[in-house]
């Protein structure tokens, strides 16, 4: 917000509260990525384990670009002294991640079952 000085800058601890947010979002993204090469690699190569490798490279990807734009829109906002705008990245995330959890039974069930 603008004043008669110039711009104001926002309470620093807003900041650095949606740069951690950010930052948990990048650290999910890695370990899912992890994850699905860590699944390509040391599984058997059957269609279960690739599809699950697949959806889970998917899913950080999913992860860090949701993240970035969380981020984003809440540091405009926060900037600007705005409400912080609603966001689809994480029903996004949180779904995605329940595809990768329901590949997962199932390749194990036709593993092993």
């Amino acid at each position: 917000m603008p004043s008669a000085e110039g711009p104001v800058e926002p309470d620093y601890r807003f900041t650095l509260a949606n740069e951690r947010t950010f930052l948990a979002y990048e650290r999910t993204a890695v370990g899912l990525v992890a994850a699905g090469l860590a699944v390509a690699h040391l599984l058997e190569g059957d269609w279960g384990s690739r599809l699950l490798a697949a959806l889970l490279v998917g899913t950080g990807g999913v992860a860090a670009i949701g993240g970035y734009l969380r981020f984003r829109d809440a540091e405009a906002a926060i900037r600007s002294g705005e409400p912080l705008p609603a966001n689809p990245a994480l029903h996004v995330l949180a779904a995605a991640v329940i595809v990768c959890l329901v590949a997962a039974a199932a390749s194990v069930v036709a593993t092993f079952g």
